[in-house]
């Protein structure tokens, strides 16, 4: 149940067992654990208004009083004003980024992490009791330390290190919730579980029974994990640059993969939109540690390089100008931080300006000499315009100094002009402003550009100022959406006590154990068995001890004496059963429920296993099936009471098959019969 003791002094208070999992540490007074405190906090204080303003306004449809709806509706401006202050406040949290950057980060402009969604702790333990006992027909509290350590699991993914131990952390409980879905999450009965999750921007609570919530939710946390570790690194050195650019890619790929997952989870954090926004954010951000990576040597002061460089720093400004216009667009401008979106606006014209003044460098300060390549250097001019103004070629930039000093002017000009705007911009927004690095940044390539076009300066020149055409975007290296391998991993079943998932788990219905005495006649059993664990029973003998004491062609058998061998091969108990004297042994076996017996009246061949093989099934009474029409009537069993009252409400645990058979990384195609299309009762694992 536990990984890793705590280091000393944190583990004072814990009472007998100061430990906690690989990869968390709830106790870390770190600033960004202190931030997420904080966001907690506000969280809970969300939901108190909330459920005022939702008690106030159902008093207020109530009652014709004059005197109390005056009442109530002071009340309610009250509390939308507190929700208003409390929005404002979590927005604040969104927008404190310098808690996660890098401790030697003094020189860069700070990236945009994204901050974990909380959730509510859930147990585990009664439901999964009841509903091993009366599924499994098995007592629950046999159970107690694996429904413990993944309530542990759980408990320690809201708390994970900002680290690789971490992100195991969460793709471990990721990897969980599928096998936990089949084998305690079944459409036709309603699983009494609760998950809780509080939306990442507005702080609005979301209750669903669905454990689909739960799975986007943990994949979001990865994300925002990744985009933390990414903002953590050190971008002043190479390693850590290639770290920031796997791990926003990485952030986008994980975003990605939960916006075409899962497409029906109704919170706003969730929705499509949103996550094609953030990741496209994420993807800017990778693109601009892309081109610190490649002005962390230093830039060649040469024409070809200087031009790369322009078209770089172009690239940037137009992925962070597209994720700009996507912030400003319903509906994801009510509620994204007005801190990010003008931070985009902010790297927008300050690469802009940079890509000007690098273009502008190029022209001025290097001229056509002999022993240049003119037709490299003027293709090269040629694709970093869409089009020159008129009367003026690539060719004649080259070769007349007095033009190039023209157009290097005006795209001082537009560096000055991106720059100002930068700061405008930088000036409006209160959480901008406390970020002193940005502005230090931002002034001094200010200032670089006007010194440089003072330099080039004729003040007795009058001609017309010329507008600086526009510089195409181009880069060698672009950041890519980049799913992660441990988001499909295989991962230890902590039930797997209960039997291979293949059979029993949630959608397979089966009888209670039977017990019954087995006392071999001359050595022989009076039966064969087949197939993978569980063992089936084919081939019994009518007259044999075993069918007399109740043994029925089609049981699976589950144990031997007091041996568990719902995991075992045919070889395994066919060993077991070898050693069995005249005094006979009691045999444990269960059998399909209702439609799904029906199965074993044809061969199923088995795809994707180490060995293809066909099964041995009970022979088919088509005499029978003729005279009944060909249907068969399946008896409803004592789980689906009240179905149809249940159909008549919301559920939110009918999930499709395919979803399930997606999520689990070792699913193979399995070849179904004729007329199964679904993952039902009746189909065969």
């Amino acid at each position: 149940m536990t990984d890793t003791i705590l280091p000393k002094g944190i583990g004072e208070g814990c009472g007998e067992k100061p430990y906690f999992k690989k990869g968390c540490n709830p106790f870390a007074q770190t600033g960004r654990s202190k931030l997420q405190n904080q966001r907690a906090g506000v969280n809970q204080q969300i939901i108190k208004q909330m459920r005022m303003r939702a008690g106030a306004e159902n008093l207020l449809k109530a009652t014709n009083n004059n005197k109390v709806r005056e009442m109530v509706g002071l009340e309610l401006s009250y509390v939308n004003s507190n929700l208003q202050l409390l929005m404002e406040e979590l927005e604040a949290l969104n927008s404190s980024v310098d808690v996660y950057q890098s401790p030697q980060e003094m020189s860069n402009i700070p990236l945009i992490p994204l901050g974990l969604k909380e959730t509510k702790e859930v147990d585990f333990s009664v439901a999964f009791k009841d509903f091993i006992l009366e599924h499994y027909s098995e007592d629950g509290n046999d159970y107690e330390d694996e429904i413990a350590d993944l309530m542990d699991l759980r408990q320690a993914c809201r708390t994970p290190a900002r680290s690789e131990a971490g992100m195991e952390l969460l793709a471990k409980y990721y990897n969980t919730l599928p096998l936990m879905e089949s084998r305690f999450f079944t459409p036709n009965r309603q699983s009494g579980l609760f998950f809780t999750w509080y939306d990442s921007f507005t702080g609005v609570p979301l209750c669903q029974q669905n454990i689909s919530l739960e799975k986007a939710s943990v994949l979001f946390n990865m994300a925002a994990l990744f985009t933390q570790i990414g903002t953590r690194s050190n971008r002043q050195t190479l390693t850590g640059l290639d770290q920031a650019v796997t791990s926003f890619q990485k952030a986008a790929g994980v975003l990605n993969h939960l916006r075409d997952t899962f497409t029906h989870i109704p919170s706003y954090d969730l929705s499509p939109a949103m996550l094609a926004m953030l990741s496209s954010m994420m993807l800017a951000q990778a693109q601009e540690c892309l081109f610190e990576r490649s002005v962390l040597p230093g830039i060649r002061n040469h024409f070809l390089s200087l031009l790369r460089m322009a078209q770089e720093a172009a690239k940037v400004s137009d992925i962070y100008d597209q994720v700009h216009q996507s912030m400003v667009q319903t509906p994801i401008k009510d509620n994204v931080p007005l801190f990010w979106s003008s931070m985009c606006q902010v790297k927008t014209n300050h690469y802009r300006s940079l890509a000007h003044y690098f273009l502008a460098t190029a022209l001025l300060d290097h001229q056509l000499g002999p022993n240049d390549d003119e037709d490299q250097q003027e293709k090269t001019l040629s694709q970093v315009y869409d089009s020159l103004p008129e009367g003026r070629s690539p060719l004649d930039l080259l070769k007349k100094r007095e033009e190039r000093r023209l157009i290097g002017k005006a795209h001082l000009r537009r560096a000055v002009m991106s720059h100002e705007e930068a700061l405008r911009v930088h000036g409006l927004c209160r959480h901008l402003k406390k970020l002193d690095v940005l502005e230090e940044i931002l002034q001094a390539s200010l200032e670089r550009s006007k010194d440089k076009f003072s330099a080039n300066d004729n003040k007795d020149e009058f001609t017309d100022y010329m507008e600086a055409p526009d510089i195409i975007s181009k880069t060698e290296h672009s950041a890519h959406p980049e799913l992660p391998s441990n988001t499909k991993v295989k991962v230890k079943d902590f039930f797997q006590r209960l039997g291979p998932l293949s059979f029993f788990n949630a959608k397979q219905r089966w009888t209670a154990p039977r017990s019954l005495r087995l006392v071999p006649k001359d050595g022989e059993l009076g039966f064969t068995l087949k197939g993978e664990p569980p063992v089936q029973v084919v081939s019994l003998n009518p007259s044999c001890a075993a069918a007399v004491n109740g043994l029925k062609e089609g049981d699976y058998i589950v144990a031997v004496g007091d041996i568990d061998c719902k995991g075992m091969s045919v070889s395994q108990v066919i060993g077991l059963l070898k050693d069995v004297g005249e005094e006979g042994v009691d045999l444990r076996v269960v059998s399909l429920m209702d439609g799904n017996a029906s199965m074993h009246t044809k061969s199923a061949t088995y795809c994707g296993l180490p060995k293809t093989y066909s099964m041995i099934c009970l022979a088919y009474d088509q005499e029978d099936k003729s005279a009944k029409g060909g249907k068969v009537t399946k008896k409803p069993s004592f789980l689906s009471w009240g179905l149809k009252n249940r159909l008549k409400s919301a559920s939110t645990l009918s999930l499709p098959s395919a979803e399930y058979s997606s999520t689990l990384p070792w699913n193979k195609t399995c070849t179904t019969f004729p007329g199964s299309s679904s993952f039902n009762d009746s189909s065969l694992y």
